[in-house]
């Protein structure tokens, strides 16, 4: 009797243990999708690439196939506030993106930092140049994110910590953009593989600052894995000499299936 009555004792605690960290899991969870969430940050937030573009949005060119706007239908949080905007950098992220934090936002996300450090300058340069003015361009944006971009980056996360200090904040990086070693025309393998790199140097500092401000990071390196440009299967746009402004962006699916899954493994 003695063990019969050990053994439901510690059944129903086991229960009882799982049960709390169950609803608390939950409890958190549902905090995320009913707070506000305010999606920030430049054209891999806004959706240029995916299409689908909302016509109020103008230059800024959100697309309805973006992956906050996908995040916001699935979870249908208390409000949804789509600011990023084609062409944000961390300067007009402060200037023109923060309006609508507050102490009830529960969810921020944001990419930013691309444009601080001149990537479509870059990409222009590596399509239209050799493989040693692609890479001297590179190494200029390179010394910018290593030496300013951490001091702008800084800028940004606080601001949003003052404004939103209840808020989740998931700070998502760029993708890898060449798959390598397969037969692909364009650029040369040298160019692609100073691109990957650099794009792998921008995501690190990115990482660095956001773990500074504990706030999560959202690499999407992993998810486009076999799904850059030069697959069988890209989602990221290469030239497009018929919309250049798309040149290099995810594609809907990119979106879909590159950064949406992140960010509803972090929020």
């Amino acid at each position: 009797m003695r063990r019969s009555r050990l053994m439901a004792y510690l059944s129903s605690l086991v229960a009882a243990t799982a049960l709390a960290f169950t609803g608390a899991a939950a409890a958190q969870a549902s905090t995320t999708a009913t707070g506000g969430y305010v999606a920030l940050g430049d054209s891999y937030s806004s959706g240029v690439g995916a299409g689908s573009y909302i016509s109020s949005s103008g230059d800024c060119d959100r697309s309805t196939k973006a992956y906050p706007y996908l995040w916001n239908a699935a979870h249908s949080p208390a409000s949804f506030s789509f600011l990023a905007c084609s062409g944000a950098t961390t300067d007009t992220v402060l200037a023109n993106q923060l309006g609508t934090l507050n102490s009830s936002t529960s969810l921020v996300s944001i990419t930013i930092g691309g444009n601080d450090a001149g990537f479509a300058d870059v990409m222009t340069t590596c399509v239209t140049s050799s493989d040693s003015t692609c890479i001297s361009k590179i190494n200029t944006a390179r010394a910018y994110v290593g030496s300013t971009l951490p001091g702008k980056l800084n800028a940004v996360y606080g601001a949003i910590r003052s404004k939103a200090p209840n808020a989740r904040v998931v700070v998502i990086g760029y993708p890898r953009f060449y798959l390598l070693g397969q037969s692909c025309l364009g650029l040369s393998e040298a160019k692609r593989t100073a691109i990957n790199d650099a794009s792998d140097y921008m995501d690190t500092t990115i990482q660095g600052r956001a773990a500074a401000y504990g706030y999560a990071f959202g690499d999407v390196r992993n998810t486009f894995s076999g799904h850059q440009i030069c697959s069988s299967d890209s989602w990221l746009h290469s030239v497009n000499w018929l919309n250049i402004g798309e040149s290099y962006h995810p594609t809907a699916a990119g979106h879909s299936g590159g950064y949406l899954p992140v960010l509803n493994s972090l929020s």
